[in-house]
């Protein structure tokens, strides 16, 4: 595997959230962009940091 590319436990792992959230997330397509190398989900890192940078929440100015 490439350094650039992680599998749906790797992607868990680096999100601090359980397996079958990740799971669910594709099965919603709300998760990060997904790639499928035959039977088998990868992801760019690139794309998962970039759809976390997509759904950071600014903090409140009080």
């Amino acid at each position: 595997m490439t350094d650039d590319l992680i599998g749906p436990e790797e992607l868990a792992e680096y999100l601090g959230i359980p397996l079958p959230s990740v799971y669910a997330m594709n099965s919603r397509g709300t998760g990060p962009r997904r790639i499928k190398v035959g039977k088998h989900v990868r992801y760019r890192k690139a794309d998962v940091d970039r759809w976390l940078d997509e759904h950071s929440i600014e903090p409140e100015v009080v």
